[in-house]
């Protein structure tokens, strides 16, 4: 008999949330169910970049950035700056097409890089306005599977409103669930991410919508089949900035313009003097050694890299015309760092049958899509 798989991302979830659950004082009774009678991976690495779009890609290709081709949340300024809304950018396939191709049915909810997928009932992310996480209604609506919003809104009238959030998406998880019955349901909830921005992680006002993400979760797995496996993850981890290195001002000040270069969260250079006056300066954090380097960014070697480092933990790397080498930055919160960065990892809780309960060692990010195929009886290919 064909299961019943849901992953349900929760964006940023930071594995902290977590490990440190009670620390933080967090209400999140399902998750620490979930937690308590499912498998739980100790902190999941990314893959560079650490953002939400080619995360949630490599989550259901099992393929880094490079390789699906999605390289960011936005195109490339010469490549028009736009989003990745479509899914015939994907150079890979994915979860759902190997879903289709064993005869199953899938569904999403606004899940990155779903506009006119092969997906059976989809409300794509796509949106020509945003509040917070939150996308305009009309746009999910022009773009997603015909009738569908309709068929939710009789479901649940509250369903039709301004903006799609993550209280809308539960509602369309729990229809689906409860009407369509798709064996793989790909959900991704939003809010965290914008208010973790906002206020920081672990900040009172994320740690409560992380809490009422836990709530939508609690519904969403009472409209589950009784035998369903429930995946939670996320894209990446989330880290507190409290300030900026400006680094046009750090390259002046170390007499090393145009020398310095970001990658993947770090500052780079391929000029051993100019390596040799950040690790001078102590202005900077760690210096990644390049076995890591090339494992998380090979572009590396092509480009001559010679040295690259991370910022120090709270602060951040940014380009700005003002003459400060400390700024102010622009969110309280943020992710893109290296993967390798300490602590900074996303989550993974699988739960159902056969999955017995305890904890596992950290994995990369590209190996969860291996394991969800497995849970639901298909074939990525390749």
């Amino acid at each position: 008999m064909p299961r019943t798989l849901l992953v349900i991302s929760v964006d940023g979830l930071d594995y902290r949330y977590l490990r440190d659950a009670d620390k933080l004082g967090l209400k999140i009774p399902t998750l620490r169910k979930l937690m308590r009678v499912g498998e739980t991976t100790q902190g999941v690495i990314g893959a560079v970049p650490t953002v939400t779009w080619p995360s949630h890609t490599t989550l259901i290709t099992g393929l880094p950035p490079r390789e699906h081709g999605i390289l960011g949340n936005r195109r490339s300024k010469s490549d028009t700056g736009d989003y990745y809304w479509m899914a015939d950018m994907l150079k890979a396939k994915t979860l759902w097409h190997a879903t289709r191709k064993a005869g199953l049915k899938s569904a999403a909810i606004t899940w990155p890089v779903t506009v006119n997928a092969d997906i059976d009932f989809n409300l794509p992310e796509y949106f020509r306005e945003r509040q917070g996480g939150s996308m305009d209604y009309i746009s999910v609506f022009e773009k997603a599977t015909p009738g569908l919003v309709e068929k939710i809104e009789r479901f649940d009238p509250s369903f039709r409103q301004t903006w799609i959030d993550d209280r809308t998406r539960k509602v369309a998880a729990v229809y689906l669930l409860k009407n369509e019955k798709p064996n793989l349901l790909l959900l991704h909830f939003v809010e965290h991410d914008a208010v973790a921005h906002e206020h920081g992680p672990f900040s009172k006002e994320a740690n409560a919508e992380i809490e009422a993400t836990d709530a939508y979760i609690a519904e969403i797995l009472q409209a589950a089949p009784a035998d369903a496996t429930v995946c939670i993850t996320s894209d990446h981890g989330f880290e507190r900035v409290d300030r900026d290195i400006n680094v046009e001002v750090l390259a002046k000040q170390l007499d090393a313009a145009g020398k310095l270069l970001p990658l993947g969260g770090l500052l780079a250079t391929t000029d051993a003097a100019a390596a040799q006056r950040l690790r001078d300066s102590r202005l900077v954090g760690r210096e990644v050694p390049m076995t890591e380097i090339l494992r998380f960014a090979p572009d590396a070697a092509r480009r001559k890299v010679v040295a690259a480092f991370e910022p120090k933990r709270n602060e951040g790397f940014a380009m700005d015309t003002g003459p400060e080498l400390y700024i102010k930055p622009r969110e309280a919160g943020n992710h893109g760092f290296w993967p390798g960065l300490e602590d900074y990892r996303s989550v993974l809780i699988l739960a159902g049958p056969g999955i017995a309960p305890g904890k596992k060692p950290e994995v990369a990010i590209e190996s969860v899509a291996a394991r969800l195929a497995a849970i639901l009886g298909v074939k990525l290919e390749r």
